[in-house]
């Protein structure tokens, strides 16, 4: 065990540190939510919208592809930069080379290959899983409504490929500045890089999808950036650590948008249901605000196994492989401290985007005590199994050899659209039969 090996003191942080470190680009993150859910609350009305009514199937999956990815790619890299932070000696540095992208950052002379090949990365990952979130969306219209349109099918994959590839080329340039510039400032990267990367993507996303579908792009298109794909993995094989993840990391992102493609079915059956009216506007922020505090724990956890340990083996601090709730909140560990801090700021965070939304005029919704009893009792519920589900399975990635910063996101921020459009939409349901 590599601990007892390293003699400085890991850096201590305290809840009233990584509250104002998370804080910010917290809000931020929420507000670029608030923006996306008011444009889908807009763009539903949309003729393609009312058309094709597998694009919102296609919503969570696309939305959540260029969160699973840029936030895969932010944890990488806030692990890179924060392992070269906290390991200040070369030998320590060497004894983590075992470790995925442990110290990448820190030589001039391989910054930016690393840099080139996680943006290719998630280029190639971005265009294959894009093809295959609208091929899902298709299958799954299909089964619905038993009827499959050749047209329909093309339109949303086109829109979708190139949607996906132009938001994960553009968010990925972002995070790559993020992490950057946190490291420059004596930010922790892990507090603030997730929520930032992701505070434009969802309206980002969105914008390219809705813009794309309305103007009926051909095949062609489709198959153009496909083509490209070959290209990317190029680039991306001149990295080992990324060559690795290029081979063994599609079942995650694979699985994730599965599971947020059953969070868009509930969302396309309950968008066409009166009862529901307003659910729009909310959807990406539940699950926007779940997904990007379970991608700040994840993030933080993986970083700190990198510190002190090796993939296979948990460090001494962590004694069993798994914590029951009460050790998840309520321990003294770190990451239980970070747990609390996450769980405190979806109350008031919500509270804050609801207010927005209020005086937005959007969601058609009355903000009534119920209502927002309910809404705020969904979040927290959602963010609370999510913290506790990532406690759970970084240790277990960890124990199974895995680097958590390329599985654990895309599993749990898929958990969190389903739960959050569950929840949501549960809550909707649960306001019907008390007005009635």
């Amino acid at each position: 065990m590599l601990e007892a090996k390293f003699p400085l003191p890991a850096p201590k942080e305290s809840s009233r540190m990584i509250c104002l470190q998370v804080m910010p680009s917290f809000v931020l993150a929420g507000l670029g939510m608030v923006t996306a859910g008011i444009l889908l609350d807009q763009v539903q009305h949309w003729t393609v919208f009312q058309e094709i009514s597998e694009v919102f199937i296609l919503v969570p999956a696309l939305v959540g592809l260029k969160g699973n990815l840029e936030m895969t790619l932010a944890s990488r890299l806030s692990t890179a930069v924060s392992a070269n932070t906290i390991l200040h000696t070369d030998t320590q540095r060497k004894m983590l080379t075992s470790t995925a992208n442990t110290g990448q950052l820190e030589e001039p002379q391989r910054q930016w290959r690393t840099l080139c090949c996680n943006l290719a990365l998630i280029q190639v990952q971005a265009t294959v899983v894009g093809f295959l979130a609208a091929v899902a969306a298709v299958s799954l219209g299909g089964l619905t409504r038993g009827r499959v349109d050749v047209v329909h099918a093309a339109i949303l994959c086109a829109s979708s490929v190139t949607a996906a590839f132009l938001a994960a080329l553009s968010l990925g340039l972002v995070t790559v500045a993020v992490i950057i510039g946190s490291r420059r400032v004596g930010v922790n990267p892990d507090n603030v890089a997730t929520p930032i990367a992701a505070s434009l993507g969802d309206v980002i996303t969105l914008s390219l999808l809705a813009a794309l579908s309305r103007f009926f792009l051909c095949y062609r298109v489709c198959a153009f950036f496909l083509l490209l794909a070959p290209l990317w993995v190029l680039v991306a094989r001149r990295s080992p650590p990324i060559a690795e993840v290029l081979k063994s990391g599609w079942q995650p992102v694979i699985l994730a948008m599965s599971l947020s493609s059953v969070g868009g079915l509930i969302l396309d059956k309950t968008l066409s249901n009166p009862n529901f009216e307003g659910m729009a506007v909310f959807t990406p922020v539940i699950n926007g605000v779940g997904g990007n505090l379970v991608a700040i724990q994840a993030s933080r956890m993986s970083t700190y196994l990198h510190y002190w340990s090796i993939p296979g083996a948990l460090p001494f601090k962590i004694t069993t492989d798994c914590p029951g709730p009460f050790a998840t909140f309520f321990s003294s560990d770190l990451n239980s401290k970070s747990a609390r801090v996450l769980a405190m700021l979806v109350v008031p965070g919500h509270l804050l985007f609801l207010y927005v939304i209020h005086l937005a005029q959007a969601g058609h919704a009355a903000m009534t005590v119920a209502f927002v009893v309910c809404y705020l009792s969904a979040a927290l519920l959602q963010v609370v199994i999510l913290l506790h589900a990532a406690n759970l399975m970084v240790r277990w990635l960890w124990r199974r050899g895995l680097d958590p910063d390329n599985f654990s996101i895309p599993y749990l921020t898929a958990l969190g659209d389903l739960l959050g459009t569950a929840f949501l939409a549960l809550s909707f349901r649960l306001i019907h039969q008390i007005s009635s």
